[in-house]
């Protein structure tokens, strides 16, 4: 059974981002960014942290981007060398489903992931497979005044496992529907969240992260050419680094805060701050 913990040494501090989507370059821009000391090998071998500081990405390394192969190997490796810490995203969820041969529509970067694999050897299809499989639904960190998850998570969620658990926090709440893009309709859970934990999440691209009662969605959408972002726990610091392309176009608005945020206008001239 998944535990949403993560073992690392009291007092450590997190750099945390989400909705990576095989944007490797601005991945290793950003480590840089945050002190990370680079690899000669930046698209195979681990980044080392600043001593005291562990990396958590809430979900969906995959799809979309140019590099999913390469941001698959940095990623198991900085797990496996203790540096870094991931949940399962929604997407990384649906990649486990189709290299496991179940029924899986192609659509919203999912052929990309599969036709960048499709050059690899099936020893390392086996390892992402393994992998994948290993993500826990959400994390709870610093003695539970940290949760990590792709969609976020109300509190009574928080700590608990099960399918209903990894559900909401790979989609988020959701009702019967579609908006106006075809969307889910999704429910604005952090507008009625009272928990003292801080919540951090993606999974809805947002054109600026809002802290919205102690939850904050740092998802700026780097594969529709706006930003890859992190913040800084404790700091509470977003650093950001601007997308190198446009790798897909988006379905529907930008958010300007989480679930519930208006829609906004948006283009990727605004990448540049």
């Amino acid at each position: 059974m998944e535990m949403p913990a993560t073992k690392v040494a009291p007092g450590t501090r997190f750099d945390i981002m989400t909705d990576v989507h095989g944007c490797l370059d601005e991945f290793g821009e950003l480590l840089e960014r945050l002190g990370y000391d680079r690899p000669e090998r930046p698209d195979r071998d681990p980044w080392r942290p600043p001593p005291g500081r562990h990396l958590v990405i809430a979900g969906d390394l995959v799809d979309r981007g140019p590099a999913i192969v390469g941001l698959l190997r940095v990623a198991m490796a900085m797990v496996e060398d203790g540096a870094m810490s991931v949940t399962v995203g929604n997407h990384d969820d649906k990649l486990l489903r189709a290299l496991r041969g179940r029924p899986v529509r192609l659509t919203q970067g999912l052929e990309t992931s599969l036709a960048q694999l499709g050059d690899e050897r099936g020893r390392f299809r086996r390892r992402v497979i393994d992998f994948l499989a290993s993500l826990p639904s959400h994390l709870v960190l610093d003695d539970g005044r940290l949760v990590v998850a792709h969609a976020g998570l109300p509190e009574k969620m928080h700590g608990k496992t099960g399918g209903r658990v990894r559900e909401v926090a790979m989609y988020g709440l959701t009702k019967p529907g579609l908006d106006a893009w075809g969307l889910p309709l999704r429910i604005d859970w952090a507008a009625s969240y009272t928990g003292t934990a801080r919540v951090v999440y993606g999974h809805t691209p947002v054109v600026e992260p809002v802290w919205s009662n102690n939850t904050i969605d740092i998802d700026t959408g780097c594969p529709f050419g706006h930003r890859l972002t992190a913040l800084r726990y404790p700091e509470l610091e977003l650093v950001s680094v601007p997308a190198r392309g446009v790798y897909q176009e988006k379905g529907g608005p930008f958010r300007v805060g989480g679930p519930g945020g208006a829609p906004a206008d948006w283009a990727p001239a605004m990448q540049a701050g």
